[in-house]
């Protein structure tokens, strides 16, 4: 696939190896100086650049695909300096001699989108051509600031004025159309209660109803395989879209012994691994509003629960090397599978007193009895959770920073027919692209597959059963086809319910 170009594509120096200018809105910041270069450069070939203003060429490379909405990822000299293996002072020479001069050369521009630069400059013509193209106005860069935030008061004011108020309504009016929680299930089978009460404070968030001095911290429980950890990477994907910098991801397993801390926000100075800082910490610093994910936190050893307890407090935290990373607009969010037993033994008791709700407000819908959302009692919640959580992390105040303790309980019967119908459209279609073969099953095949549920594993023992049980047996297949159709169905053999594939030499 081929890649987009960005507005510092084209060769613009003699030795690009040196320059620290490599991402789209580069180019707008240093136009003014490079012009001239551009015009001695033999191996440019965009007359637009030789001859046209700043407008025209990012007319010339908006058309060609550059993405109006890519950050500036320029950090600092040094860290420059040490990704291109090269002297500091190169880089501080040509930044120097290269970045416009109406903008200061050693400020932080990390995060400015080409909006930012041109709204820096105040080049109106520039401006309405990025929004035109689809730059969005309300985008924020590293110190929290939006373009709006650099124009002085002004026709190219008012002009970013009405964009982020269209683009403020748009968003809304998407969110009504298309709320999160419908996104969500897109995704996700089953899991009602946890889905609802997870957007909703998504929700409360995004309308400004939420404690602006503390970032939103969340704990999932339940056993493995029930989607705890796909609803956090949705939950990262609708608040930052594609950026993978928005999703962080810590497994916690890694920070079990006390000397492991260190990794977490660091080492001390003097001790190896200084300068590289820590793993946390390190990736705040490039996303301070990122979704982060601490993957089974229960095996986290005590030390580093501390740390985050800070974390979740403060919405701050600070690094090995003393610079402090603020976080409060971050979202949190733990996984654990504590308690998942004691949760999956109340799960039967929890959703026959939720069919008995949905039967009152839903008679004649079945399959909305079963999706109903389940309420945990409060009872259960103090009496049962609470001791195992204080045994996990041994102290009150851990859990009285969690906002919310979401509960993930076990498949009813309609969702893993769905999950089973899902993982065989999965392979069904892998065997069209792969083989050319079309495959097909009968209903009573989902019933089958489904027994195989194993309440310990989640979906992974589902797709466990459609993987060996479905597409690896090919013992004692009888070749019974249809040019290039393959028909899944239930037979038996020696007294024993199996699944068999009829198809010609198809094999995973």
């Amino acid at each position: 696939m081929k890649a987009k170009p960005t507005l510092c594509s084209h060769p613009l120096q003699n030795n690009p190896s040196t320059s620290p200018f490599t991402s789209l809105p580069h180019f707008c910041a240093l136009y003014p100086r490079l012009r001239p270069r551009v015009a001695r450069s033999e191996r440019s070939t965009r007359p637009a650049l030789l001859s046209g203003s700043l407008s025209t060429v990012v007319k010339v490379l908006l058309e060609a695909g550059a993405d109006p909405n890519l950050g500036d990822d320029f950090n600092s000299v040094y860290e420059a300096a040490r990704e291109k293996g090269v002297h500091s002072l190169e880089v501080l020479v040509s930044r120097e001699d290269e970045f416009s001069s109406r903008l200061s050369s050693r400020a932080s521009f990390r995060g400015c989108s080409a909006l930012h630069y041109a709204a820096l400059t105040d080049d109106l013509r520039t401006i309405r051509m990025l929004l035109d193209a689809g730059a969005n106005p309300l985008q924020k860069n590293d110190l929290g600031h939006t373009p709006l935030t650099y124009t002085k008061e002004g026709e190219t004011a008012t002009l970013l004025k009405e964009f982020a108020e269209a683009q403020q309504k748009h968003e809304a009016e998407q969110r009504r159309k298309f709320p999160l929680e419908r996104r969500l299930k897109e995704h996700i089978i089953g899991q009602e209660g946890a889905i609802n009460t997870v957007a909703s404070a998504i929700r409360r968030k995004e309308n400004g109803w939420y404690d602006e001095e503390h970032p939103l911290v969340f704990l999932f429980l339940g056993s493995s395989g029930i989607g705890k950890t796909e609803l956090a990477k949705q939950v990262a994907r609708y608040m930052h879209k594609d950026i993978k910098k928005g999703f962080i991801r810590m497994d916690m397993s890694e920070f079990q012994e006390k000397h492991e801390v260190a990794k977490f926000i660091g080492s001390p100075p003097g001790y190896v691994g200084h300068e590289e800082g820590g793993q946390l910490t390190k990736l705040l610093k490039q996303c301070p509003n990122a979704m982060v994910l601490f993957d089974e936190v229960d095996k986290a050893h005590p030390d580093v629960l501390t740390i985050m307890l800070q974390l979740f407090d403060e919405g701050r935290l600070t690094d090995g090397k003393g610079k402090t990373i603020e976080c409060k607009d971050a979202i949190f969010i733990m996984t654990s599978n504590a308690a998942s037993d004691e949760i999956a033994q109340h799960a039967l008791q929890l959703r026959q007193e939720a069919q008995e709700q949905s039967r009152r407000r839903l008679a004649e819908n079945l399959d909305d009895v079963q999706k109903s959302e389940i309420t945990i009692s409060n009872t259960f919640k103090e009496h049962v959770i609470r001791p195992i959580l204080k045994a996990h992390f041994r102290r009150d105040e851990f859990l009285g920073r969690i906002n919310e303790i979401i509960y993930f309980l076990p498949f009813c019967h309609t969702e893993l027919i769905q999950l089973v119908s899902r993982e065989l459209n999965y392979w069904a279609k892998k065997a069209k692209q792969r083989h050319n073969i079309t495959l097909l099953w009968e209903r009573p095949v989902l019933e089958l597959l489904a027994g195989g549920y194993n309440l310990h594993y989640g979906a992974r023992s589902i797709k466990h059963e459609v993987l060996i049980n479905t597409y690896t047996q090919k013992k004692n297949c009888k070749c019974l086809h249809d040019k290039n159709k393959a028909l899944i169905r239930k037979i038996k053999k020696r007294g024993k319910k199996q699944i068999e594939r009829y198809c010609r030499s198809l094999m995973f």
